[in-house]
């Protein structure tokens, strides 16, 4: 049975799809795995991980679907990380993760400084955040000068599998304009004089678009994975875009709401690159197309650490937070707890749980959680109206959209009437597809919309509309009011001794 695979190394899982020429799923898995957190603001990942992994996954689905043949490869991963490897391809420390991992804020600063902010955005399309990976490189240099000499290439998750089944040293245009400021977003390709100055005598990746064959498995990979010799592989590109693809969110005016660990948000737009200092511009993952994208730093980490302090399943937690109500009778959560992304772009934001009296529950606890990630996507939502964002289809995919209370709070907070597709099992979906269109027969090339049409359509309670309004005004009162003593209390969770803080935000 001819079959593609998709594979997607996530920040708590890796995952993985047989799918046949229609669509259908034969089978799917999943491992698990942590992140490692070292210090506070490091969040990073062994590479060995993503291969290990990689490869029990495919013996496995080959082991449930014993008569498949797989014809294409499609991989995908979390990014923007930073994982740096020899002449050897041996990695020279363990991989530095998107936005989450803080710990480059001085570099952001100097380079900010040496650069200049304006010049920044005119290549890179945004400003310098945690979630580029040109400071994180910066940062290696700085501090472990010894692993930075031995750099010779880069990778993200996708890339480093695709090297390891092909041999090929590539990196997609949509993970390369997330290392800002190193790219050049107008001209599609990387940024000579500063690449020289920040990444010196690593080999620049070869570019690609996501959807593109990048090599076929080798002899050496083949005996390792029992994929066939000379199947395609794509390029790849990071899990949030292949997400889109997934749900067919990457069309002009999409918006894809992606619910995992973490809440990731990407709108499409045409060759017009939007700027906006609070989000962050990309390359699109196909040719012709730009992004604006934000993410909260914890949605379902947020809600997986109340399960975890509670003791209670999802369901019980689900059916208490019903039962609590609009607004989680008074309670207030900021869920900056792992700091923020956008559109504040604060990783001294701390969590804030606002309101709380003897009577209140773990439901109201966890309902007021579910209302916080929603008050932190319609922040994000009116940022990207403001940067000129005409958003006229969003589409919700990812683990979280298999509890409907969660999206119907999201609709409600929002106003924004959110599509369901049949298959929300994600990036590796999505990756299954590119590698199926990219060997296709130009009159046998596959619609996402014929693999995974829309299922449901979750429509806002107008109802609640007003009071929601009234608590968004809160939630970004609440920030403001508490944003002084969260950073000092930041600071006292690097080490930095009281008596030397600044109390004044910077």
């Amino acid at each position: 049975m001819r079959c593609t695979l998709g594979v997607d190394i996530g920040t708590s899982s890796s995952k993985g799809v047989l799918v046949d020429a229609d669509g259908g799923i034969l089978a799917s898995t999943t491992r698990a795995h942590d992140v490692d957190r070292p210090h506070t603001g490091w969040v990073e990942m062994d590479a060995a991980i993503w291969w290990d992994e990689f490869v029990a996954i495919v013996h496995e689905l080959l082991a449930g679907v014993p008569d498949a043949e797989i014809v294409g490869v499609g991989v995908s991963g979390m990014g923007p990380c930073i994982l740096l490897a020899d002449e050897r391809d041996e990695p020279v420390r363990p991989a530095i993760l998107y936005g989450v991992d803080t710990r480059s804020t001085a570099q952001i600063e100097r380079l900010t400084r040496e650069l200049g902010v304006d010049e920044i955005t005119r290549v890179g399309g945004s400003t310098l955040t945690s979630q580029a990976g040109g400071p994180k490189i910066v940062w290696i240099a700085d501090e472990e000068p010894g692993a930075r000499e031995r750099a010779r290439r880069l990778y993200m998750p996708a890339s480093w599998l695709v090297r390891k089944l092909t041999g090929a040293y590539v990196l997609d245009h949509q993970s390369a304009s997330q290392v800002s400021p190193l790219y050049d977003i107008e001209g599609e390709h990387w940024h000579d004089p500063w690449w020289a100055r920040y990444a010196g005598e690593i080999e620049q990746p070869r570019l690609r678009w996501a959807g593109e064959v990048a090599g076929e498995i080798t002899t050496e990979a083949s005996a390792l994975t029992g994929i066939p010799a000379g199947t395609p592989v794509i390029t790849g590109t990071i899990d949030a875009w292949t997400e889109a693809v997934s749900v067919g969110a990457h069309e002009v005016g999409d918006l894809m709401l992606m619910y995992g660990t973490t809440m990731f948000m990407v709108f499409t737009n045409g060759a017009e690159a939007l700027r906006t200092p609070s989000m962050w511009t990309t390359a699109g993952a196909f040719a012709g197309t730009r992004n604006l994208a934000g993410g909260l730093s914890t949605s379902g980490a947020l809600t997986a650490w109340l399960k975890g302090l509670t003791g209670a399943d999802y369901p019980e937690l689900l059916a208490d937070a019903a039962a609590s109500g609009a607004g989680a009778h008074g309670l207030l959560v900021l869920p900056y707890f792992a700091g923020e992304r956008t559109p504040i772009q604060d990783p001294d934001a701390r969590g804030v749980i606002a309101g709380l009296t003897l009577e209140h529950t773990r439901g109201d606890l966890y309902r007021a959680a579910l209302e916080a990630t929603a008050l932190g996507v319609r922040h994000n939502v009116e940022t990207m109206r403001a940067a000129g964002a005409d958003i006229s289809r969003i589409v919700a995919v990812g683990g979280g959209t298999q509890g409907r209370l969660w999206l119907q709070i999201v609709s409600d907070v929002t106003g924004l009437v959110q599509e369901v597709p049949a298959t929300t099992i994600g990036a590796s979906y999505g990756a299954a597809f590119l590698a199926a269109t990219a060997i296709a027969a130009p009159d046998e090339v596959p619609t996402i919309t014929d693999w995974n049409p829309i299922s449901e359509r979750i429509h806002p309670d107008e109802g609640v509309r007003p009071f929601y309004d009234a608590l968004f005004d809160r939630y970004v009162r609440l920030y403001e009011g508490t944003r002084s003593v969260v950073h000092e209390l930041a600071a006292a969770q690097r080490g930095t001794p009281m008596n030397t803080m600044n109390s004044t935000p910077t």
